[in-house]
């Protein structure tokens, strides 16, 4: 605040350029309202009076021609001054009163120099010369100049000495002394002034970074999920109180010891250079690492966890980000979810294999007339289908992964030859649409997979190809191997997949597309879980507008099988999308 008013006095003071004495005094009153003036007298009065006591102890041991009476008197007067220079409180009184000092000081040399005559003693008018050169701007450099040359001439008058060029040698020094030492005070002033401007920049600068930074940390502090800050080296610079509570919840009253780490299925242990904050510390980035926290039976808590890196302008990671988000009730609620449905849906297989039961019974009745037997028919079919869907959604609410291996029976068989059948049992259906079905890109291709599992995998594919796909458009049919891995593609020339449904595509019960809703969104999850549970992984190449590419990678000898994965009690939260 005080600066500032300085600055606005600085200002203000500042007419046109012909003030310099005046803006500087007005500087030197506003910014250094300290003791710069006492200071400045005391030290300069007491430079000279030092330099002046030692001439006059040398006096004093050997007068020779001086004048005793008038030098001292001159050494007394500059004492005097000495003593009023430290009583009088200079910063009290107006600014030019100070200038009284150098003035009483130029004539107590000269009665010095005149006692003195044909010596150096003029050079001790450097002290009170420079003194208001520098102190007083232009007006002291012009006072310095009139008082050299008063001084002068009345020296010459009383010592009756000619005029030479020795006489004018000691004025011309003593201005040059003074003009250089008000040229050093000038731009000592302009230095001051852009220091105290940059200060005062740095302050406001400062004092806006910090109230960002108040901004910054309430913000943080109000969200929910928990945020630290990662330097490059390791060291935590940013922390939330979201996270402290979090951390909190998983210590619980253990608060000296870590809560062991689990994978995403609750159940696998997870490794310490797996730890998100430690693949963080790597250099490394992620999404929604699921970890959960703490042993069965006690209480337990899931994380999703994201890291993200920070690059500077230069390109240099400068550390990363790490969000955390308590993700325990989600889960708890889609696992009780997937519960519910699988009870549900346990609960209707029994009545409808009842019905289909009586329905084949019926239909086989010779003595139905023809029209009921075909509106039997129609009924078998749509109770067929609702037995289907059923098992799918038995399938993908199952808790475990391992139902899905429990039901295989792998072993080595041709690829081609399952492809290739379900290409001709969906034909048909293609024809409907004028979609035509290529199997030219079948190859040979033994595969390690369940028969059964691999084509209702194959099924899926080529049956959502189809769905997708435009009215007289086609559907691609290939398998390879290298001998270590067979591939199986189904590739469409539909409509494609956007990018925010290709991120959600494997979820359970998402359906995809803004036309066709048909079906129970569990067929690429199911895919999806079949693939996994043979070993294998299934990858998709989508443009809208151009169709997509699914491509199936088996293992092709049982070598290359995968081991059975872990169970699997908590699912996966699903992906968020904007409302």
């Amino acid at each position: 605040m005080d600066a500032a008013k300085g600055d606005e006095g600085r200002r203000g003071s500042r007419p046109s350029d012909a003030s310099p004495r005046r803006a500087r005094t007005v500087w030197l009153r506003e910014d250094f309202a300290d003791r710069t003036r006492d200071r400045t007298a005391t030290l300069n009065q007491l430079l000279l009076s030092s330099v002046v006591f030692v001439l006059g102890v040398l006096i004093a041991l050997d007068p020779g021609e001086v004048d005793a009476a008038l030098f001292f008197a001159g050494v007394v007067i500059v004492m005097i001054v000495m003593g009023a220079a430290l009583i009088i409180p200079w910063n009290r009184l107006p600014f030019g009163w100070v200038a009284v000092v150098p003035a009483i000081d130029i004539v107590a040399i000269m009665l010095m120099v005149l006692a003195a005559p044909g010596t150096a003693m003029g050079l001790l008018w450097i002290f009170p010369t420079t003194w208001l050169a520098a102190g007083f701007g232009m007006l002291g450099l012009f006072a310095v100049i009139v008082a050299i040359a008063g001084v002068i001439g009345v020296l010459t008058v009383l010592t009756a000495q000619e005029v030479e060029y020795t006489t004018l040698l000691l004025p011309l020094v003593l201005f040059a002394v003074a003009a250089t030492s008000h040229l050093t005070a000038r731009r000592s002033d302009a230095q001051r002034m852009l220091l105290a401007k940059q200060s005062q920049l740095l302050r406001r600068v400062l004092e806006q970074t910090r109230r960002q930074e108040q901004v910054v940390t309430e913000v943080l502090d109000a969200v929910d999920f928990g945020v630290i800050r990662v330097d490059a080296d390791g060291r935590v610079a940013v922390t939330n109180e979201a996270h402290g509570r979090l951390q909190q919840a998983i210590r619980g009253d253990d608060a000296d010891d870590d809560a062991p780490a689990f994978r995403d299925d609750g159940v696998t242990r997870l490794p310490d250079d797996e730890l998100p904050v430690e693949r963080a510390l790597r250099g490394e980035a992620f999404d929604g690492q699921i970890v959960w926290f703490g042993e069965e039976p006690g209480p337990r808590q899931a994380l999703s966890i994201t890291a993200r890196r920070l690059i500077d302008p230069d390109g240099e990671d400068v550390g990363a980000v790490v969000v955390s988000r308590d993700v325990t009730a989600e889960l708890d609620a889609l696992r009780a979810r997937d519960e519910l449905v699988a009870s549900v849906s346990h609960e209707l297989r029994t009545p409808l294999t009842s019905i289909l039961g009586y329905l084949d019974l019926a239909i086989e009745e010779p003595d139905i007339p023809d029209h009921v037997r075909a509106n039997l028919d129609i009924a078998e079919r749509n109770a067929e289908r609702l037995l289907r869907i059923v098992a799918d959604i038995l399938a993908a609410s199952s808790s475990s992964s391992s139902s899905v291996e429990a039901s295989m029976s792998p072993q080595l068989l041709d690829a081609r030859d399952i492809v290739r059948a379900a290409g001709e049992a969906l034909l048909p259906r293609a024809a409907s649409r004028a979609v035509t079905i290529d199997t030219t890109g079948l190859e040979e291709s033994e595969v390690w997979a369940d028969p059964v599992r691999l084509r209702q995998v194959v099924d899926n594919l080529v049956s959502n190809a189809i769905t997708y796909n435009k009215d007289g458009g086609t559907v691609f049919l290939g398998t390879t191997t290298d001998g270590a891995s067979t591939w199986i593609l189904v590739r469409d020339t539909g409509v494609g997949i956007s990018e925010a449904d290709r991120s959600r595509l494997f979820q359970r019960f998402y359906k995809a597309g803004a036309g066709r809703r048909t079906g129970t969104g569990l067929g690429l999850a199911i895919t999806r879980d079949i693939v996994r549970a043979h070993g294998g992984e299934i990858g998709l190449h989508s443009s809208p507008g151009v169709g997509s590419t699914f491509i199936v990678k088996l293992p092709a000898t049982e070598h290359h099988g995968a081991p059975p994965p872990a169970p699997r009690p908590h699912p996966s939260p699903p992906e968020r999308t904007p409302s």
